[in-house]
């Protein structure tokens, strides 16, 4: 290499110089591909998404494997409508929450990549695992690409989303997005969303209803009016508000009118599924653990769940409440059985009838959180026997 140098001297500088046209002709070659692929990408259908929700839905099966108990995606439930018809309070409620830059940005909005990864790499303070994703991107994500989270599939999804910016308007762009979003279990769409939960038609809806409705896309399944995180879906609900308040969608008072609004849920329906208040709490732990996407990904769940026990505490449950509703007018109760060698759940019933209004008979009673009274007798007896006590033994009630 000496001798090399010698016979041809180079200075410093000019391998300086041969290095960075090195780098800048690779840099150009690196960008005219990107071009190329990036230029090859079409945006497909948007009508197949549909078909795929239906295809990759999760089934919930009893402990044998073969009883069906509940198809996340059973009866798809979504109403196509158009801009026209979802009224202003949904459409202003949702740019709010989901992209307050949704009329100025073309796609794609790179401030919030930027901070999500900073966020998500812990140097800029907020939740961990934002996307920073537009509601064109949510758009592309939802209705042509996968859920893998891969570098590639971002990349994919940022081209697409400008392509879709320069072929439709916002206002197509908001339809769309309305129209495939998904408001908990087998509802999609803002048409169906505002039926299911509260009755009405979007262009009906209230500041707080639409303000409920939009907060529920993000986790469907976590934030549901019918789980256990109803504290959490008002926050987000506020939340809601708030932006709208900030961007000017209501004014002052139309917010604090919204945030005392007491509103009122249509009771949950799922006909033909089996021991709802069991397939709802498995459900809710899936997209716990494993997030709503696995919701979407054709898993076949198999419980704990004895159905043929199952059926019995049902009854038991029922005619036991009914009795009580008699003679104390106590109108519900709820039974809970575990295998005691394994703790596996074998029978779950949350109250005498999960589609009785009058008792919100969707509420789970046997997960509230709900003083024990006598029923903890047995532990505390428990516990003074392994202590030496006997039945014998007096003690102060203190």
């Amino acid at each position: 290499m000496r001798q090399f140098l010698r016979r041809f001297p180079f200075s410093k500088t000019a391998l300086k110089k041969n290095r960075l046209a090195l780098s800048a002709g690779a840099f150009l070659c690196f960008a005219a591909l990107f071009a190329l692929w990036a230029g090859s990408l079409k945006i497909p259908d948007l009508g197949t998404f549909e078909e795929r929700r239906v295809e990759n839905s999760t089934k919930i099966y009893d402990r044998t494997g073969k009883i069906l108990l509940y198809d996340v995606h059973q009866n798809i439930k979504r109403t196509v409508i158009p801009y026209s018809d979802m009224g202003a309070n949904i459409k202003n409620a949702t740019v709010a929450i989901e992209d307050r830059d949704f009329y100025e940005h073309g796609g794609v909005r790179f401030r919030s990549v930027i901070r999500a990864i900073l966020v998500n790499l812990h140097l800029w303070p907020g939740y961990a695992g934002q996307g920073g994703s537009t509601i064109t991107q949510q758009v592309i994500k939802n209705a042509l690409l996968t859920k893998e989270k891969k570098i590639s599939r971002k990349v994919k999804e940022w081209i697409l989303a400008t392509k879709l910016e320069q072929t439709m308007s916002k206002e197509d762009i908001l339809t769309l997005y309305l129209n495939e979003s998904p408001y908990g279990g087998p509802v999609y769409g803002i048409g169906e969303a505002a039926s299911y939960y509260f009755g009405k038609r979007p262009s009906d809806l209230t500041v707080a209803e639409a303000a409920y409705l939009a907060a529920l896309p993000q986790a469907p399944t976590y934030y549901s009016p019918y789980g256990k995180h109803r504290d959490e879906l008002e926050r987000r609900k506020n939340l809601v508000l708030s932006k709208m308040r900030e961007l000017g969608f209501i004014t002052a008072e139309e917010h604090a009118a919204a945030q005392g609004e007491t509103v009122v849920f249509v009771p949950q329906y799922e006909g033909g599924a089996k021991a709802l208040h069991f397939v709802m709490w498995v459900r809710e732990y899936l997209a716990e653990t494993y997030g709503e996407e696995a919701l979407l990904s054709g898993l076949k769940v198999t419980t704990t769940l004895d159905y043929n026990l199952q059926k019995k505490a049902e009854e038991i449950v029922l005619a036991g409440a009914l009795e009580n509703e008699k003679k104390f007018n106590a109108k519900n109760a709820a039974m809970v059985a575990i295998d005691p060698k394994t703790g596996q759940v074998l029978v779950m019933v949350g109250s005498r009838d999960y589609f009785d209004k009058e008792i919100e008979g969707n509420f789970n009673v046997a997960l509230a959180h709900r003083q024990p009274g006598s029923s903890f007798k047995p532990v505390v007896y428990a516990t003074a026997f392994m202590k030496g006590y006997t039945p014998e033994t007096v003690l102060f009630d203190l």
